[in-house]
């Protein structure tokens, strides 16, 4: 059976469903699965599952226990290859064999080693029809925490910008100035929302004392681990990350030694530490990363400081690049922002572009 536009249509469904869960499922991917039969003529899902908070259970359990007996003779549309490997409990790919599915539509492969072709290889080997790569690109996009984790061995960045229209980021006096409109910051809150952690130098939190948490209704809980880039720690116990880290976690990346006083004051509070190498006086980035993907942490959105933003890209980390353009220009003393719309990088292809109020909002990613 070929893949037709109602396959796609559902795996469509099946990759929104999984963003429910982005940056909330801890080390394991957000996935998604449908079970789908024909009722009457009538394609119709009959069981739906999320990888649940936490990371277990998987998509694929949860969608057939809702189906139940429906599933057999069905047909699951799921959004990453169903795994492999045994634990406690039997892999994915098991559960959809032993509950009578005939045929599995997936959306991208699994890059780990213990199941990347293995899934599909059980499906097959027991009968049952195996589409792969069905809106693959678009999963991938989704996954990219997670897969960049698996493939690279660090986590995935986004690199975040609002940039005036005259390409400036704010002005050098650190006198606070709005370049954007309250619906584009609802969607960088959202963002933060499905990110694992939010970054940013010591220097926007000596300068703006940002909070950096998801202050939408109801997803306030859903604030990401903040990470502060403080080679020589300075962040100030007064500061508001300090006050908050009890809240919601504060991380600061610094070469500092282990018994200054500053330390010992920001642990009382709740902050806690990566030790971290540097390279010319700043936080090596790569390892830093590393030690990231090594914490089971998937997805870095990069909010703070064109110094930082800078060095993301000069050492080519960025896998994402999200734009916002505001409609005024920055006079006077003004920072120059180390991207515009203009500038992208070449290794860099532009993915969507939506307006919000007057601001514009360019995606990049990497080619």
């Amino acid at each position: 059976m070929a893949v037709s536009p109602l396959d796609r249509r559902f795996m469509a469904a099946a990759i929104r469903l999984a963003r429910w869960h982005e940056g909330r499922t801890g080390s394991n991917p957000s996935v998604a699965t449908l079970i789908v039969r024909e009722i009457e003529g009538d394609s119709v899902i009959v069981g739906r599952g999320v990888t649940a908070i936490g990371g277990r259970p998987h998509a694929e359990p949860q969608a057939l226990a809702e189906a139940g007996k429906l599933a057999r003779g069905a047909t699951a549309y799921v959004t990453l290859e169903p795994c492999a490997h045994h634990g406690r409990t039997p892999p994915c790919a098991e559960a959809l064999v032993n509950a009578g599915v005939t045929r599995v539509v997936a959306a991208a492969t699994d890059p780990d080693d213990r199941v990347s072709g293995r899934g599909y290889a059980i499906l097959r080997d027991a009968g049952i029809e195996v589409e792969q790569g069905v809106l693959a690109e678009t999963a991938a996009r989704d996954l990219g925490g997670y897969l960049t984790r698996r493939i690279s061995n660090r986590a995935h960045v986004t690199l975040k910008l609002a940039v005036s229209r005259n390409g400036m980021i704010g002005r050098r006096d650190g006198a606070q100035v709005s370049i954007t409109g309250e619906i584009s910051r609802g969607q960088v809150h959202a963002i933060r929302a499905q990110s694992d952690v939010i970054l940013v130098g010591i220097g926007t939190v000596l300068n703006d004392d940002p909070d950096l948490t998801c202050r939408l209704p109801r997803l306030e809980a859903r604030s990401p681990i903040r990470l502060v880039l403080d080679a020589g720690l300075r962040l100030p116990l007064g500061s508001r990350l300090a006050a908050s880290a009890r809240q919601t976690p504060v991380w600061v990346a610094t070469a500092a030694a282990q018994d200054i006083e500053a330390r010992t004051r920001l642990t009382a509070a709740g902050v806690d530490f990566i030790a971290s190498e540097t390279h010319d006086g700043r936080i090596a980035l790569p390892e830093l990363l590393e030690d990231l993907a090594a914490r089971g942490l998937s997805t870095v959105l990069v909010e703070g400081g064109a110094e930082v933003a800078q060095s993301f890209l000069a050492e080519d980390l960025v896998d994402r690049i999200i734009l916002l353009t505001g409609p005024d220009d920055i006079d006077g003393d003004s920072v120059a922002a180390p991207l515009t719309s203009q500038t992208v990088p070449s290794g860099f292809r532009a993915v969507a572009t939506s307006t919000y109020g007057a601001d514009r909002m360019d995606e990049y990613e990497r080619a």
